[in-house]
């Protein structure tokens, strides 16, 4: 497969560049447990691109992007999905897409939405790779992952065992299947443990996972260092030069979207809570700290006072 043009303005990408995110859309493909229907992004690499909102029973817990490259050897998909089901209903649309098979599953991460549907793709006989974190996340915390996801998917979590990866990695796993070359890169420290990111050189496109976020707010968890993950940010995951950014939520887009609301909002955040603890605030305070220019962003209600108040607990002692 040649080369592709870095054409931003192809039509499978500058579509979902011009829709905003929100999480009052309903459900764009009823018929079926994803959300919506999986887009080509540019030739050859697809993406069902998820709500931009917590996962629920109406969105079947498709709140994350699924995406997958046909490599003219096989498919390569990109997170196993939230259930069992919502993994079928994936597959069932790979089917009509080309009869390449699937030949591996790369969880993007050790949350529940990347991996609680590798049991559907270990009945098909499918490998499943993932970052060795991510790994021991789920094997920690997996249990506690399933009975979540059984709790507000009910009936949609039948099927659903926990199923660890068959292999793991540590640092970069080099996939050549077909002409392509698929890189499977752990640039450092970043959203959660094990973050990966799936970078296809040959085409300048990243699937950069929760690396990146764009239409909602990137949610910072309590083991999140935030100066470690703008320090990938700058030394490791922008120099790659991606022209396409498939990130972990929300349309497909550029660099430049992704930096200002990710890195920036990061280093925004961080100032916020530097001036407080400067100042002599304390955490009680904190969660208040102004972050209205990122306001408009999806699950901010949810999600600006609690990473407030997490850079806070992580910049006291800086």
């Amino acid at each position: 497969m040649p080369k592709l043009p870095s054409l931003l303005a192809c039509t499978a990408i500058a579509l979902p560049l011009a829709a905003h995110a929100s999480e009052d859309i309903p459900d764009q493909y009823p018929q079926s447990p994803l959300y919506s229907k999986p887009v080509e992004v540019i030739p050859h690499v697809w993406s069902a691109i998820g709500a931009t909102a917590p996962p629920t029973y109406e969105n079947a817990g498709h709140n994350n992007n699924l995406s997958f490259i046909l490599t003219g050897a096989g498919v390569v998909v990109v997170n196993g999905g939230a259930s069992a089901q919502l993994a079928e209903a994936l597959h069932a649309e790979i089917r009509t897409i080309t009869d390449q098979p699937v030949v591996l599953v790369i969880n993007e991460n050790g949350q529940g939405h990347a991996m609680l549907g590798n049991s559907y793709w270990r009945d098909q006989g499918v490998e499943i790779l993932a970052h060795a974190d991510a790994a021991h996340e789920f094997e920690e915390y997996g249990a506690q992952i399933l009975e979540g996801m059984k709790r507000y998917n009910r009936d949609r979590a039948e099927g659903t065992r926990l199923v660890a990866p068959d292999r793991t990695f540590e640092e970069r796993e080099v996939i050549e299947l077909g002409d392509v070359r698929i890189e499977v890169l752990h640039l450092g420290p970043a959203h959660s443990p094990g973050d990966i990111q799936v970078w296809l050189p040959d085409w300048e496109i990243v699937i950069a996972g929760d690396m990146a976020f764009h239409e909602r707010m990137p949610p910072i968890f309590a083991d999140t260092v935030t100066s470690e993950w703008v320090e990938t940010w700058e030394t490791a995951f922008e120099p790659l030069g991606a022209t396409y950014v498939i990130p972990g939520h929300g349309h497909p887009t550029n660099m430049a979207q992704v930096r200002r609301y990710t890195r920036d909002y990061l280093v925004y955040l961080r100032g916020q809570i530097r001036a407080h603890i400067d100042e002599g605030g304390d955490l009680s305070e904190a969660y208040y700290v102004d972050q209205t220019p990122y306001a408009h962003l999806d699950t901010y209600e949810e999600l600006a006072t609690k990473n407030a108040g997490r850079v806070y607990e992580e910049m006291e002692w800086e």
